[in-house]
């Protein structure tokens, strides 16, 4: 059964941002575009890299270790790694390409809500 945790307030983070929060001792990443707020594992499921020390470009999220992105809308692969040609190809197989887990998020009054 899931349930709804408050993992900060409305106006802590600003337009275009992201940030590490913790939801019933759960790494996670919060991030904010344009209105809307995303949720999803902060741990990136190539290499294990926290993705919120990533750069965050609209709702893509770009992995610090080796560049893989993943889209925080639906947790979809946008870029397995950043490696070019043969070496991509080699890491697909080594470690096959899978999505972020994402999490569903909404607001009530001034608190930030993450479904667990």
């Amino acid at each position: 059964m899931s349930k709804f945790v408050e993992v900060g307030k409305k106006g802590e983070l600003a337009q275009g941002t992201m940030k590490e929060v913790t939801a019933e001792g759960r790494n996670m990443l919060l991030a904010r575009v344009g209105d809307k707020y995303y949720a999803v594992d902060n741990i990136c499921p190539h290499m294990g890299a926290k993705l919120s020390a990533g750069k965050l470009e609209g709702t893509v999220v770009t992995c610090p270790r080796h560049g893989s992105q993943f889209d925080l809308s639906d947790g979809h692969v946008v870029r397995w790694t950043s490696f070019p040609g043969l070496i991509s190809a080699v890491a697909k197989v080594i470690k096959k390409p899978r999505p972020v887990k994402t999490y569903a998020v909404k607001l009530e009054g001034d608190k930030v809500l993450l479904e667990i």
